[in-house]
């Protein structure tokens, strides 16, 4: 993995403007069927644990490695639950950089903790029910984020 991401070494090239970028989510469940939500320390508020995928890596390994650093979990793909786009999925961030994110959003399953976050996007980490789910940054559909989870 490089020292400096991507996305970085393009915001240096284009600055704010809006840039499509190819990501993953992860839904992940616990054994209650709650949802592990991140929040996001810049300023986002609460999203699934999601990012970038850098160049080389397939989306499977960049979910594992997303989920990693930003969760501590280890987990395994299950499926591709859903691909989503388009303007809904434009975000402009607190410090106006603007991208229109194309998300493969897994299903994933965990299977060993580790340390915790190993990288500065991660403010805290919370299971939730349906019914007491924050807003979340990205409109994922609720339905497929409790539907057949692992």
């Amino acid at each position: 993995m490089a020292d400096i991401s991507y996305l970085r070494i393009l915001r240096r090239k284009v600055g704010s403007d809006l840039l499509m970028v190819p990501g993953v989510a992860a839904v992940i469940h616990d054994d209650m069927g709650r949802l592990l939500l991140q929040e996001k320390s810049a300023g986002q508020g609460w999203s699934l644990p999601a990012g970038a995928i850098e160049p080389g890596e397939t989306p499977q390994q960049a979910i594992v490695r997303e989920v990693r650093e930003e969760t501590g979990l280890a987990v395994e793909v299950v499926k591709i639950v859903g691909v989503f786009g388009g303007a809904e999925f434009r975000y402009t961030y607190p410090n106006g950089d603007q991208v229109e994110n194309v998300v493969t959003l897994f299903a994933c399953r965990s299977f060993a903790r580790h340390d915790g976050p190993t990288d500065e996007e991660t403010i805290s980490l919370q299971y939730f029910n349906r019914c007491n789910m924050p807003p979340l940054a990205l409109p994922y559909p609720i339905d497929l984020l409790f539907t057949g989870h692992p």
